[in-house]
């Protein structure tokens, strides 16, 4: 109805807001926003609308939407650093939600990104490191975002990064002084030009102007010199006695260690994501002829449970997956599983919270599983239908 309309409108406005003028009052969640929001990647708000809802709603936690706002923002850095073309966006975030399969919500999600490929892959660790070390990062867009992540990365007390001024730790004249070049040895112009802008020679000074083009001793002993900075990016270099190709590499790798952690590649088992990649690859629609167990008894208890469960509200839906079917409001609230004997149900909830005064349920939180929540319990005549209703 239009009412209804209306209503989703102001919800997802309210929503938008949050997200874009960050006004989330939830501090973690607020800082995923502006990260994002640095990023500039606008067209993953109608990825992120839906996810907001499902936060407000109680489908996910509050920690389970931060993992997922920042699966969003490695996923875009990732590819910025890999100097992945980024019109293929737009398509990918306007799919994206839809994509993936909400029974294990989490899992679903980190499945959904990890098996886009080609233009649209989410760059592994291996490309993304190796890029991060060897990429011209002066000049890139989004430098002032990394150096900020890099710097204030699990720090409590923020360092505002507008207040520093980027210094290159290897002056940028191409007139080197004698003891610059004595330092970076034979090679020193190739050593300059390979290295000047890149992360390994980059770092946050407040004393730009001072430092400018002196030796590498006397930039970290002067007043207001590496070894006073309380810049952590200045660490490594409080703890060296000199700067060249060397140094410079490692000090690269020891940075991209760090981006490995900041900016996470997602992690499923091969086992979890051979289950998701064979149902990418299996036919979208299934039949209940589908199943090997569903018929005789065990497909007339079936079908007496799903009139119960279609029953409980117009909203209800069922969905045919590969190895279960779904009936879902929000998301899925029971799955139910056709085995040779019983109908197997899981249901959506904490075990914790299962009212089950005949002591019906299974706990299966530690369990692997097929279908959707911590709890499990069989049917397998009509005669339990009722309890297992009261369960649902």
């Amino acid at each position: 109805t239009i009412s209804e309309v209306v209503k989703d409108i102001y919800t997802y406005s309210g929503y938008y807001v949050n997200m874009v003028l960050h006004k989330e009052p939830d501090k973690l969640l607020c800082g995923a926003f502006k990260r994002i929001s640095q990023l500039r990647v606008d067209v993953s708000y109608p990825f992120l609308l839906p996810l907001y809802n499902d936060y407000v709603n109680e489908v996910i936690s509050r920690d389970e939407f931060y993992e997922a706002l920042c699966l969003v923002e490695n996923y875009v850095f990732r590819r910025a650093i890999c100097g992945i073309p980024t019109n293929s966006l737009n398509k990918t975030f306007a799919t994206l939600y839809k994509s993936f399969d909400k029974a294990n919500y989490m899992d679903g999600l980190k499945a959904a990104f990890l098996l886009l490929d080609s233009y649209k892959r989410f760059p592994n660790d291996t490309e993304f490191t190796t890029f991060l070390q060897t990429k011209d990062v002066y000049n890139f867009r989004n430098r002032n975002y990394l150096l900020n992540r890099l710097e204030n990365f699990q720090r409590k007390e923020m360092v505002n990064i507008s207040d520093y001024t980027i210094e290159h730790v290897m002056p940028q004249n191409p007139n080197l002084s004698h003891e610059w070049q004595e330092m970076l040895g034979e090679g020193w112009v190739e050593v300059q030009g390979k290295y000047l802008h890149t992360l390994g020679n980059l770092t946050l000074t407040g004393y730009n102007s001072e430092l400018s083009d002196r030796p590498f001793q006397e930039k970290k002993s002067m007043e207001g010199g590496f070894d006073d900075s309380p810049i952590r990016l200045n660490s490594y270099l409080r703890r060296i006695s000199s700067w060249n190709e060397e140094q410079i590499l490692v000090r690269a790798g020891q940075l991209a260690e760090k981006a490995k952690e900041i900016w996470r590649f997602p992690l499923l088992s091969p086992e979890t994501l051979e289950v998701y990649r064979s149902a990418e690859r299996d036919p979208a629609e299934y039949t209940l002829e589908h199943y090997e167990y569903l018929k005789g008894d065990i497909l007339t208890l079936f079908q007496a449970l799903r009139r119960r469960i279609m029953n409980i509200d117009p909203s209800v839906k069922e969905e045919l997956k590969k190895l279960y079917i779904a009936f879902k409001a929000y998301t899925n609230f029971v799955d139910v599983v056709p085995q040779k004997s019983r109908l197997r149900l899981s249901l959506n909830v904490a075990f914790a919270d299962i009212l089950d005064p005949k002591g019906l349920c299974k706990d299966v939180s530690n369990l692997g599983r097929w279908g959707n929540g911590d709890v499990e319990v069989g049917i397998s005549n009509m005669n339990e239908l009722d309890d297992i209703m009261e369960l649902i």
